[in-house]
């Protein structure tokens, strides 16, 4: 009888684990990337939107975010995003000029991205005039 308890302990378990195997975040914008292009610091507010879906089955969490000195993080979701869901990561670029190559990383649940952490990278170039 204890072998079979064990036995089930472990099916269980096992399911549980399982049951995450598909939380996959799908971000909409190519290789991950926000491209600003050459923007003009003068005329240019410096915010941009990384769109996402949830396109696994169980809810998607973002449990944090590490960004750089340069950028603010105006908006992340405080919610889990339900499957087939989507949302946005709004950043802004403090816009000093210069080439702009950054990395914010998003840390989920997501299983098809190392340990959850996603990358989000930032490139263009902004000019003083």
């Amino acid at each position: 009888m204890k072998n079979i308890t064990t036995l089930i302990a472990l099916l269980y378990l096992s399911f549980i684990g399982f049951a995450h195997s598909d939380l996959k975040i799908d971000i909409q914008q190519s290789e991950n990337t926000v491209d600003y292009g050459k923007v003009n610091k003068s005329t240019d507010n410096g915010i941009r939107n990384f769109t996402f879906t949830n396109s696994g089955d169980t809810p998607l969490s973002i449990t944090g975010i590490q960004s750089t000195a340069s950028f603010t993080i105006l908006y992340k979701p405080s919610q889990p995003i339900a499957p087939g869901k989507s949302d946005r990561i709004e950043v802004k670029y403090n816009m000093v000029p210069g080439p702009i190559r950054k990395t914010i990383t998003l840390e989920t649940n997501a299983v098809n991205y190392a340990d959850g952490r996603v990358p989000l990278k930032i490139k263009g170039e902004v000019l003083t005039n």
